[in-house]
């Protein structure tokens, strides 16, 4: 019997939003899906996420979509603001034409995802931790048992151990730069009645603030600043430090808890996406700097779009490779422009001010940073 005509089974590592795409998107296929989680729940940290129109599809294709968006913020424009608080470039979302922008809580995103792959049938195990893989197609978990399918996926974080035990790794980079984040309730007098909707991200020297309204109730914050600058990435946070910084912020800094945790930016690339029936996905093989808000959407589509290329294959390794052409060159450019966004973050205030002014009227300079949003995902064809 050929593959192609019998049932399939897939082995995933990692229950975050590219191992769950996955998963619903390969059920939905007719495959049979289990799903290990080494943590043991699937509660995520708190914090906001930004979908972009490229995930907004692959929701839809899902059947994610209405539930994921419940509550979500729908902002009018992205801000970049400098030192003295002018607006350095202004985004429009969210209006004809624009590209579309929400944002919702991390957990939301998760829970929806849990929910969506449970009612697809996919078993999800959690306390089962992945110590690697072998190109025939065997999870290896700490228990010591190897669980054999026709594909499976290393979906396992940045510390991948599904990655690493194939020696896939090309080089991991750290950027020297990072964020303390943290969900506070909204509150009125944060900033001008006319901010209080929109996506603003601030900076004073080599510092940023970046303020999301995720939902009706939730701000999500992210104090943003270098890794060797100590007093910046304390958490607690250093309430007077910051206000020093940003003065005009001083109402909501003093609201600043002592909640959050300090996450250092890194780049992963791959030498490959996979080998042998083995595909390794999200941050274990694209990890990017937030800079464009595409982490998550970044592997919302390579997971819906490894399924669809997977599912009804008769030569697994062969479709992973045909996956990995097709995806890794978007993604690769969205990690590659996030990058070299966060230079700016180096740079003197009046200069970086005088060359976001420039460049933000740059419609080549914008369709560049907006591709991977306006892109839509193979087997995504779903207007939003």
């Amino acid at each position: 019997m050929s593959e192609q005509n019998k049932a399939r089974h897939a082995e995933i590592a990692g229950a975050g939003i590219g191992g769950l795409t996955a998963a619903i998107a390969l059920a939905q296929r007719g495959w049979s899906v289990t799903v290990h989680e080494r943590a043991p729940n699937l509660r995520t940290f708190g914090a906001g996420i930004y979908i972009w129109s490229n995930g907004l599809r692959v929701l839809k294709a899902l059947g994610a979509y209405d539930q994921a968006t419940v509550g979500a913020h729908i902002g009018p424009q992205f801000h970049t603001r400098d030192h003295n608080d002018t607006t350095m470039e202004e985004i429009p979302i969210n209006g004809p034409g624009d590209a579309r922008l929400i944002t919702i809580l991390r957990e939301t995103l998760i829970n929806t995802l849990v929910d969506v792959a449970r009612k697809n049938n996919v078993e999800i195990r959690t306390s089962s931790a992945a110590i690697g893989a072998t190109p025939e197609g065997e999870l290896l978990l700490a228990d010591g048992s190897a669980r054999k399918a026709d594909l499976v996926v290393g979906a396992d974080g940045i510390n991948s151990n599904v990655r690493d035990s194939l020696d896939l790794m090309l080089y991991r980079k750290h950027l020297g730069y990072g964020a303390i984040r943290m969900l506070i309730p909204r509150a009125e007098g944060d900033v001008p009645p006319e901010d209080e909707n929109r996506y603003i991200e601030y900076f004073t020297g080599t510092r940023r603030i970046l303020y999301t309204p995720a939902s009706e109730r939730d701000l999500y914050v992210a104090l943003c600043c270098a890794a060797d600058d100590a007093e910046a990435l304390k958490v607690p946070a250093d309430r007077d430090l910051w206000t020093q910084s940003f003065p005009h912020l001083a109402h909501l800094v003093a609201r600043f808890g002592d909640a959050g945790r300090w996450d250092a930016f890194e780049v992963v690339k791959l030498k490959r996406w996979g080998k042998g029936r083995v595909a390794i996905l999200g941050d274990a093989a694209h990890a990017m700097p937030p800079y464009l808000g595409q982490g998550g959407g970044c592997a919302l589509m390579n997971g819906l779009a490894l399924a669809d290329a997977v599912g009804a294959a008769d030569d697994i390794p062969q479709a992973l490779e045909r996956w990995e052409e097709r995806e890794r060159p978007l993604t690769e450019h969205t990690q590659d422009t996030a990058e070299r966004l966060g230079d700016m973050n180096f740079w003197p205030d009046d200069i970086r001010s005088q060359v976001l002014k420039i460049t933000g009227q740059s419609p080549e300079i914008g369709a560049i940073r907006m591709r991977t949003a306006r892109h839509v995902p193979t087997a995504a064809d779903f207007d939003v």
